[in-house]
C-alpha cells in the first residue's frame, strides 16, 4: 500500500505532461489526417488525365484496325476472326491483338466514364473497381501534391481528421485508459483482500 502510494505521488507531477502530450499527438494527427486524406481528389485528378491518354491512344489504335476491316470490306469482329484463323503466325497474333485493343478501350472507357460520374464519397470505391494497376503506379510516381481548395479536397480534408483520430483513439487512446483503470481498481483491493481473508482465518479459528 506505502509502495503504490509514493508510485502515486511521484507520477501525479507527470499527469499535466500527459495531457499535453495528448493534445499534441490530437493536432498532429489531425494535420496529418487531413493533409493525406485531402490528396485524394487531386491523385483522382492526375490518374483520370493520365487514363484519358491511354484511352485516345486504345482509341486511336481501335480506329485504325477498324479503316483496314473497312477497306476489306468487314467488320471488326469479322476481320478478328479472319486474322486469327490464318495460318501465318504473324498473321494470327495480329488478331489477338485487334481483340485485345477492342477491349482495353471499353475497359478503359467504363472506368473513366465510372469515376467522372461518381459522386465525391463514391470515388474511391469506384476507383477501387475499376483501377488500372500500371496506370495507378504511373501516376503515383510523377504525383504532385496540391493544396486543395475545392469543397471536395476540404470534404476529404475534414474526414482524413476524423478518421485519424478515430484510428488514434481505437489503437492507443482507450486500451491505455482500460489498463490504467484496471491497474486502479486491482491495486488497492488487495490489501483489503488479504484483511478480508485474514479474519475469515481467524472466525475459523
Amino acid at each position: 500500500m506505502l509502495g503504490h502510494m509514493v508510485k502515486v505521488y511521484w507520477l501525479a507531477p507527470l499527469r499535466p505532461l500527459a495531457r499535453v502530450g495528448e493534445t499534441l499527438m490530437d493536432r498532429v494527427l489531425c494535420v496529418a489526417g487531413a493533409a493525406g486524406l485531402s490528396q485524394a481528389p487531386e491523385f483522382f485528378q492526375q490518374y483520370l488525365q493520365r487514363l484519358g491518354g491511354h484511352l485516345d491512344e486504345a482509341r486511336l489504335q481501335l480506329a485504325g484496325f477498324e479503316a483496314v476491316a473497312k477497306a476489306s470490306g468487314l467488320t471488326l469482329a469479322e476481320l478478328i476472326e479472319v486474322t486469327r484463323t490464318q495460318t501465318a503466325v504473324p498473321v494470327s497474333k495480329l488478331g489477338g491483338l485487334i481483340a485485345t485493343t477492342q477491349t482495353r478501350a471499353a475497359e478503359l472507357e467504363a472506368a473513366e466514364r465510372a469515376l467522372h460520374e461518381a459522386a465525391a464519397w463514391e470515388r474511391p470505391f469506384v476507383f477501387l473497381a475499376h483501377m488500372d494497376g500500371d496506370i495507378a503506379v504511373r501516376t503515383w510516381e510523377v504525383f504532385k501534391p496540391a493544396v486543395p481548395v475545392t469543397a471536395e479536397g476540404l470534404t476529404y480534408a475534414a474526414a482524413g481528421m476524423v478518421l485519424a483520430l478515430a484510428l488514434y483513439q481505437a489503437a492507443v487512446v482507450w486500451p491505455v485508459r482500460a489498463w490504467t483503470q484496471r491497474r486502479k481498481s486491482g491495486t488497492p483491493g488487495k490489501p483489503t483482500d488479504a484483511r478480508a481473508a485474514e479474519e475469515t482465518h481467524a472466525a475459523g479459528e
